[in-house]
């Protein structure tokens, strides 16, 4: 049975858990990118994907290796990082074209990046909690795919409006420094947690 009241409440956790998570700066960087509807079908699958094994998975994702996860997130950070600041400089305008990108490339794409970067995150643990506390799945799936794509639609809408005040090649900069300093945390937590 849907129940408004455990969507409303899985809606506001995991939208404000997620909101400050990396999931704001990917969709920021894809969007800045690419064509921002093919970036959000991808993101959205992927986010649809997570939630299904939350759901699916209740509280067992608790019990995961929280340090093997840090690990190969921080792992997958620094090559994301690295992509960035490794890749040859392209003019600005041609990056840009959303054109020059199949709808199957950059949702690929997406999917990819949120489907490894969240996988064992804090609010897919959340929602596994939730759904293990609450007996309504579907309420909790709801409201937690609702707040992950919220949260995924304002920072691709967000990394449309940036372009068009900051060159792509200082947020491909700024981005990749994000990402040191997120695998650097990541790598810190495996270690000592």
């Amino acid at each position: 049975m849907f129940s408004l009241t455990v969507a409303a409440v899985t809606f506001g956790v995991v939208f404000l858990a997620e909101l400050p998570d990396k999931t704001a700066l990917a969709g920021l960087m894809l969007g800045a990118r690419y064509r921002a509807s093919y970036v959000f079908a991808g993101v959205a699958a992927a986010f649809a994907v997570h939630v299904a094994l939350a759901i699916a998975a209740g509280s067992v994702l608790t019990l995961l290796p929280q340090r093997l996860l840090q690990a190969i997130v921080g792992v997958l950070f620094l090559a994301g990082a690295a992509m960035l600041l490794l890749k040859k400089d392209e003019d600005d305008e041609e990056i840009a074209k959303p054109a020059d990108q199949s709808f199957w490339k950059v949702a690929g794409s997406g999917f990819m990046l949120i489907l490894v970067a969240e996988f064992g995150d804090l609010t897919q643990i959340m929602t596994a909690n939730l759904a293990a506390r609450y007996d309504s799945p579907l309420s909790v799936g709801v409201g937690a795919v609702l707040a992950l794509w919220a949260v995924a639609g304002i920072g691709i809408v967000g990394g449309r409006t940036l372009m068009k005040y900051v060159p792509l090649r200082l947020i491909t900069k700024i981005g990749a420094c994000v990402m040191l300093v997120l695998a650097s945390f990541s790598l810190y937590e495996a270690v000592t947690g």
